[in-house]
């Protein structure tokens, strides 16, 4: 039987032909409430966090890390069922670029516009789109509360044009227009501790919140080892990542709540 910690052949296959793969239930939810849990009630989380405003103005918040350490959020970033699938995607050893809460508030989280990451991880020095995601879902996530929107197949089209719109970066409106009239949208709806691994060309984006519940989830980015960004930025250069055990999350709530 396939271990829960590797895409299945087929699995890997329908990431490479669509540009995400839905992992469902990849964390229990023992696990996510103990995220929640702990980001609700972390003053440093809170302390962290920053808005990014969309085209109409509505603010979407974030926390953003640049490395892993040994916190409960790189417990997930450090997980072998998150990094091992991003090695079989990305084709060998990979290290966190960044990783990244997310917060929709209810009626007043902000949308993301349409864009591929690699649309602006270009300009950190990255010569080659050998990045990908993982976004871990904390709260259920609706089409109500702003789920995540895929172009299906869109990575294939390679990187587009970006250019500013609100405090984001968005994706050229005339390749987004042609690839929604000949690919498919999908409204990737999760419940919590599903998990969405999407390649860096993938167009996507979400809508603002309209709805009375709070959308959270935790983002992972990883970049190849051998596509080190040749000049600084603000995400980091090859730096190796220490995997943690399949059952890292569980002991570390275990050893600090009794």
């Amino acid at each position: 039987m396939p271990s829960r910690n590797y895409f299945s052949p087929d699995e890997l296959s329908a990431y490479a032909r669509d540009g995400y793969f839905v992992a469902r239930g990849l964390f229990d939810r023992d696990e996510i409430d103990k995220l929640l849990a702990f980001a609700q009630s972390d003053p440093s989380f809170a302390g962290s966090v920053y808005g990014r405003k969309d085209a109409s103005g509505h603010e979407t918040k974030l926390a953003l890390w640049n490395h892993a350490s040994d916190d409960l959020y790189s417990m997930f970033a450090r997980s072998p069922r998150v990094v091992e699938r991003m090695e079989q995607a990305l084709g060998g050893e990979v290290y966190l670029y960044h990783m990244k809460m997310m917060l929709k508030e209810p009626r007043v989280g902000g949308a993301w516009e349409w864009h591929q990451d690699y649309g602006y991880w270009y300009h950190n020095g990255c010569l080659f789109p050998l990045l990908a995601s993982c976004l871990i879902a904390v709260t259920r996530a609706t089409r109500a509360n702003g789920c995540l929107q895929v172009i299906r197949g869109s990575h294939l089209m390679g990187r587009i044009e970006h250019g500013k719109t609100g405090d984001q970066t968005g994706a050229a409106q005339e390749q987004v227009d042609a690839a929604l009239a000949r690919m498919e949208l999908v409204y990737v709806e999760c419940d919590p501790g599903d998990a969405i691994l999407f390649d860096s060309n993938l167009l996507h984006r979400s809508d603002m919140n309209s709805s009375e519940d709070p959308r959270w989830s935790l983002i992972c980015c990883y970049n190849a080892a051998r596509n080190s960004p040749y000049k600084e930025s603000r995400h980091p250069q090859y730096t190796p990542l220490a995997k943690v055990g399949d059952g890292a999350v569980r002991e570390w709530g275990a050893s600090r709540v009794g």
